[in-house]
């Protein structure tokens, strides 16, 4: 059988591509190219009513742009952000914080926060995140896959592809897939599912079941999704098939581009779900913007990138910077890409080309290499564990679970953990999602040992002011019937919370508690 044409024109197309983006990455000088990134973006929006108050001008002219930027535009919030600016671009004003009328907004909650955010998308950051995307599956070229496999089908799991429209502001809002899949290339077209008609259906658990249906009719090549939610899907079709796994109707399936939590809790679930090797690719995609991407599949990091419409500044994740719910001060000290450390986690502000101005978007990461910047995700601003200054990040968490999922031989995709008051101190409550039956007190005080040794400040406070652990194990599937039920967030884009605080965490403790509908 003849390779098919497409392909070949595909695989010729990226190969031809790839030569100049691997020169670029090759001479690329990234300190001169966020300085780079940042005087085009003050030019383009100084005319604004965010440019003017702010003097963009007197910035551009300064003889050090990014020292008099950080001087005069203060740090944003999404509600300082909101109130101040993009609330007058949701009632209709032109010319806000970007130059031009905002026709699009993400919705947005990240896994902190029940209310949704309105992020503003414009064709210059839709352009970003269309340009970086094609880079990273450019960049597959030097995979060797064979020719044919640049016809397979592209499945993209995400949320719905409707928008709403709103009249009183003359805009459209909805998922960030939704706003970039009317965007997608005309020759992508054919490749793409689970294709139009399917993904504007707004119900998760139908558009489950519509992918289902339709799965034996897609040749995949590619997956691309939160892994939860990739998992819960394949899981679905192997059983609605009778299948031993996911290459039983895909056998053509070699790449997942997995996005928005760490993959360690969900390694061992694929591993079953694959019944071939699947390379791994990690992409870091915001609704602010397309962050990172994965350029090395010997090493799990990521490679920021300073060329695409971001400038990016970074604070370091520490009490003088952030308070004790993960609220960032005023006036925080923000670092440039030029005075970051490796090792250091930091919170990040983004500035844009969708009037982000100094944006905390809320992750934290960490640098491997400042001067490759490869960078790892270590979590989120308010998703982090110190109620009695026990400084435990997401990733401590990932990771202890990780260790102790690998000890017992069990997978546990899902888990979140809690801070809270006993007696005149403090205790840890740990909810494991695992579906395999093990010693809860075991489990527990391996957790515990392995905090211990991966964060000192833990194995102190574990001494003196955390008294008690307490720990339920509880099937995944609670996990996300809570999302569903008592949050109303249940889709391809939507990620449990690591930490729970506030009422979020009395919402999931009563919920535990309930019997079962």
């Amino acid at each position: 059988m003849s390779i098919p044409v497409t392909g070949i024109l595909i695989k010729t197309a990226a190969s031809l591509k790839n030569i100049p983006v691997a020169r670029r990455q090759r001479k690329l000088k990234p300190l001169e190219a966020q300085k780079s990134q940042l005087e085009k973006l003050l030019r383009r929006a100084k005319d604004t009513a965010f440019g003017k108050t702010y003097r963009f001008d007197e910035i551009l002219a300064s003889d050090d742009i990014e020292e008099a930027y950080r001087r005069n535009v203060p740090v944003f919030d999404y509600n300082r952000m909101h109130d101040a600016w993009w609330r007058r671009n949701l009632e209709g004003e032109r010319n806000v914080a970007w130059p031009g009328k905002i026709k699009f907004f993400a919705l947005s909650s990240g896994t902190s926060e029940a209310a949704s955010k309105y992020i503003p998308v414009t064709r210059e950051l839709n352009s970003s995140i269309t340009k970086a995307g094609i880079r990273q599956l450019v960049s597959a070229v030097r995979y060797d896959f064979p020719a044919d496999f640049y016809n397979r089908g592209v499945l993209m799991i995400g949320g719905a592809t409707e928008l709403t429209y709103h009249p009183d502001g003359d805009f459209y809002a909805g998922d960030l897939s939704g706003i970039s899949a009317g965007r997608l290339p005309g020759w992508f077209e054919r490749f793409y599912k689970p294709g139009q008609r399917i993904s504007r259906i707004k119900d998760w658990s139908d558009k489950l079941d519509a992918m289902v249906e339709a799965a034996p009719g897609w040749d995949i090549g590619v997956v691309v999704g939160v892994p939860a939610w990739v998992q819960v899907l394949m899981e679905r079709i192997i059983e609605r098939y009778k299948l031993n796994t996911i290459h039983d109707i895909w056998p053509n399936l070699q790449v997942f581009v997995h996005s928005g939590v760490a993959f360690g809790p969900y390694e061992k679930s694929f591993e079953r779900i694959f019944g071939k090797e699947v390379i791994l690719v990690e992409s870091y995609l915001a609704s602010e913007g397309y962050i990172a991407y994965q350029v090395d599949l010997k090493r799990r990091v990521m490679q920021l990138l300073v060329d695409n419409g971001i400038y990016f500044e970074f604070v370091p994740f520490d009490e003088s910077n952030f308070d004790a719910d993960g609220n960032i001060v005023d006036n925080p000290v923000a670092l440039p890409l030029s005075q970051v450390r490796e090792g250091v986690d930091y919170a990040l502000l983004l500035t844009t080309c969708a009037g982000s101005w100094r944006y905390l978007i809320g992750d934290t990461i960490r640098f491997l290499d400042t001067g490759t910047c490869d960078i790892v995700v270590t979590g989120r601003t308010k998703q982090f564990l110190s109620i009695a200054g026990e400084h435990l990040s997401q990733d401590n968490m990932t990771r202890a679970v990780d260790l102790l999922a690998g000890e017992l031989g069990v997978e546990i995709p899902e888990f979140t953990v809690a801070g809270v008051r006993h007696g005149t101190r403090y205790a840890h409550h740990w909810y494991l999602g695992c579906e395999s039956p093990i010693d809860a007190e075991a489990a527990l005080q391996t957790i515990d040992r392995h905090l211990c040794e991966l964060n000192d400040d833990y194995a102190t406070e574990r001494l003196e002011s955390i008294q008690e652990l307490y720990i339920d194990i509880l099937p995944p599937s609670r996990f996300y019937e809570f999302m569903s039920d008592k949050i109303g967030k249940w889709g391809g884009a939507t990620k449990f919370p690591r930490v729970l605080k506030g009422e979020r965490y009395e919402l999931w403790h009563e919920f535990v508690k309930a019997e079962k509908p």
